[in-house]
């Protein structure tokens, strides 16, 4: 632990130089919706993850300046629609202002309500569980209610600023080792290599 950490200051961060450094960390695309009084609400999101299989839940942040958020919070269900590489328009349109969204893509509606986007690589369909206050954003805690099928597509990918793709023939996946099959919400200690 550095000096700096141990007395709690913070070094000045320049916020362009943070969003470059981050953007080196290759992340999926998804669209997170709900639905209101006042018909569906939806937007692009990179900051989602899985966070436990048992009981099972996911993560996703969204901007204290969102829109969609308060909607979604009110309902208290969001489904995280999970895109394709095929999907780049799709990113745009939730990736983007404006209030019409949901007329230029086809969607359907969860059990619980949320918006199910055509074409997706897969859907997770949750129950608001807790919102936790970080900074900027918003850390949402979503309790997994109902699971979506899984499409023959790449997933779209975002990189440097950019969309990205992972380089394997369609349908194809590179396999992962024996001991790294469990990975994604890994059960055990932090050396699991």
């Amino acid at each position: 632990m550095t000096a700096q950490a141990a007395t709690g200051q913070d070094a000045a961060v320049d916020a362009a130089r943070f969003r470059t450094v981050l953007g080196h960390f290759c992340t999926g695309v998804t669209v997170v919706t709900g639905y209101g009084p006042d018909g569906p609400v939806g937007f692009a999101c990179q900051s989602f993850a899985a966070l436990s299989l048992d009981p099972p839940y996911v993560l996703f942040c969204p901007g204290k300046t969102s829109r969609a958020w308060p909607v979604i919070e009110a309902a208290g269900y969001f489904a995280v629609n999970v895109l394709g590489e095929s999907q780049r328009d799709v990113s745009t349109v939730f990736g983007s202002p404006g209030d019409d969204r949901f007329s230029r893509v086809g969607w359907t509606r969860a059990e619980s309500g949320a918006p199910l986007l055509d074409g997706a690589l897969t859907w997770i369909d949750c129950a608001v569980e807790t919102v936790h206050d970080a900074g900027d954003h918003f850390i949402v805690v979503g309790r997994v209610r109902e699971l979506g099928d899984l499409a023959d597509d790449r997933p779209l990918l975002f990189y440097r600023g950019r969309y990205a793709a992972i380089g394997l023939e369609r349908g194809e996946a590179a396999p992962a080792p024996e001991h790294l099959t469990a990975f994604l919400t890994w059960p055990g200690p932090d050396d699991w290599v």
